[in-house]
């Protein structure tokens, strides 16, 4: 799921720490860096749903040839991610993961359990808990409305939730490693230590932003 990365649209939780154009430019770092990522996933179909519809063109521009592009439907967070399920496995698709676009680079490593917990008759889900209290990633091998209706979002008991109506469910879960968004300004000082944990190169865009942004601020403490 990716918001297009347009100026005042997207991580304005960052602002005034950045500027409308570095929260934009931001964005746009982290949802390109994610996409050339997840293109080294083999024997997996790959999907961008973006929002908004109207920006079909720039995100077929920034998103790599591999992805297929859909438009994310109207709703809350919960409609949305529950539309998007719903279409991959009416589409035949058997284990659906889910993530965001608008955070570091998902170690491999991390869809690599999620599939093969997946590879189940049982009824089965994955959760990846992120440092805010919610998840970067949901996996499924059968649809599951339960979890994404009457939730209030963007709160730090998003995965507290999601495991307690998982568990009334009775669907037996794999919890990921922790990852995080980098929504506020208290997320930029860790995301230097956390590219060390990918792979050389894994991060261009979000290491450029950051040494800019690092410059900039210098420049700035000079005048």
């Amino acid at each position: 799921m990716a918001k297009a990365p347009i100026a005042g649209a997207v991580k304005t939780r960052l602002i005034p720490f950045l500027t409308v154009g570095q929260a934009a430019e931001l964005a746009r770092a982290l949802l390109v860096d994610q996409l050339e990522h997840l293109c080294a996933l083999k024997s997996i179909d790959l999907y961008l749903s973006y929002a908004p519809p109207e920006e079909k063109t720039l995100m077929r521009r920034l998103a790599p040839a591999p992805f297929a592009l859909f438009p994310q439907s109207e709703g809350d967070l919960g409609a949305r991610m529950q539309n998007i399920f719903a279409a991959l496995f009416a589409q035949g698709h058997q284990k659906v993961t889910l993530i965001g676009a608008d955070l570091l680079p998902v170690p491999l490593s991390h869809f690599a359990q999620a599939f093969a917990y997946l590879d189940q008759s049982e009824r089965r889900a994955v959760l990846g808990p992120s440092r805010d209290g919610g998840y970067y990633l949901i996996g499924l091998n059968r649809p599951a409305p339960e979890l994404f209706t009457q939730m209030t979002w963007s709160h730090h008991q998003v995965w507290a939730e999601t495991m307690k109506r998982l568990t009334a469910l009775g669907v037996t879960t794999l919890q990921l490693p922790e990852w995080f968004d980098v929504d506020r300004p208290d997320d930029l000082p860790l995301v230097q230590p956390a590219l060390a944990l990918l792979p050389k190169q894994a991060a261009p865009n979000i290491s450029r932003f950051l040494r800019e942004l690092k410059s900039t601020r210098k420049r700035l403490l000079l005048r």
